[in-house]
């Protein structure tokens, strides 16, 4: 969180010369977005577009990777072998393939409206990528102040956008990082959310997706088979998200259950048939793999917190066990050597 803070306060400090006509902010990974739209709300009346960079291609799949590291932790495997799945799985520009802060943090950014539609999982270094840079670019001039279709940031960042990005996160399976992150984003914006907030909407939210860590499949996987445009269009479908908000293209959130694709050089979005092309990565809202979203608020004697269930198998939902209480951090570490 200090790291994020430090990331809105040097955003909000370049903001602060009031020269800009319009902004477009470059954040990917876990803090580095939720610091820009902290900054953006700030300077509410400059126009905001965020562009992502996309994934990496699939590299050694996920499953494998944890294997090696499990067998690197009991000492099965020497740091060589672990070195090399780690390459092996990070292996060229963008971000991690699995379904963690940096892409949920671009889903929340198209469910929010501030990507162009279908931007957030293309890959780096292909075509479509650098035509929706450059359109990202071009649309950011065109919604300023100076001309006729005027979209400041204020307008976006309201109640509903903040509601629509959290049914996003409850309807992917997204980190739990965003929980804290979002709190202070929609601040912010002077939208308050608690953590009973989160859990009610997760409660009303199927479960659409499984991308790891919550199934086998990674983010790459989870685009093919219809990605964020197929969530959305579900969720509109279903009546679990505001169709009526601003976002940076178009009319409102039914633009971004369109496709991107380039046509002579230029992006240009279209309609598609509505198919998921996996199931077993992404399904409808009427069918989805369970009821309730990928969050859940947890309250008792000890205190509350938050555990993300979509990952968690259904036999784990309630453990029975005995606990040792500990009283500061101080007195946990010797224990711990012990092993008890």
């Amino acid at each position: 969180m200090f790291s994020r803070d430090v990331i809105a306060l040097s955003a909000g400090v370049a903001l602060s010369h009031n020269v800009f006509d319009s902004a477009l902010y470059l954040g990917v990974c876990d803090k580095i977005v939720p610091g820009l739209i902290i900054a953006a709300a700030t300077f509410g009346y400059i126009p905001a577009l965020f562009l992502p960079a996309g994934p990496m291609p699939s590299g050694l799949p996920n499953d494998e990777k944890a294997k090696v590291r499990q067998l690197h932790a009991t000492g099965e495997v020497g740091r060589a072998q672990l070195m090399e799945a780690e390459m092996a799985s990070y292996h060229g520009p963008g971000t991690c393939t699995f379904y963690g802060t940096a892409n949920s943090n671009q889903m929340l950014m198209e469910f929010m409206g501030l990507h162009l539609p279908g931007a957030s999982f293309v890959n780096p270094d292909t075509d479509l990528r650098d035509a929706l840079t450059h359109a990202g670019a071009k649309r950011a001039l065109e919604i300023t102040a100076l001309g006729a279709d005027y979209r400041p940031v204020c307008d976006i960042l309201d109640e509903r956008t903040f509601v629509n990005g959290l049914v996003g996160l409850m309807a992917t399976g997204g980190s739990t990082n965003l929980v804290i992150h979002i709190i202070a984003m929609a601040r912010a914006a002077g939208v308050i959310l608690d953590l009973q907030d989160l859990s009610d909407l997760s409660d009303a939210t199927p479960l659409m997706a499984r991308v790891y860590p919550n199934g086998l499949a990674d983010v790459n996987h989870f685009h093919a088979a219809g990605g964020l445009g197929y969530v959305i269009g579900e969720l509109l479908d279903a009546g679990l998200l505001h169709p009526d908000t601003t976002t940076v293209f178009g009319d409102g959130l039914q633009d971004y259950s369109k496709t991107p694709i380039l046509k002579d050089g230029a992006v240009t979005w279209q309609d598609e048939a509505r198919v998921t092309h996996n199931d077993r990565i992404l399904r409808p809202a009427t069918d989805p793999f369970a009821p309730q979203g990928g969050l859940k608020k947890l309250e008792g004697n000890l205190g509350q917190g938050v555990i993300k269930i979509s990952a968690v198998k259904p036999e784990h939902h309630i453990i029975e066990a005995p606990a040792r209480v500990f009283h500061t951090q101080d007195a946990v570490k010797p224990r711990s050597k012990q092993g008890n």
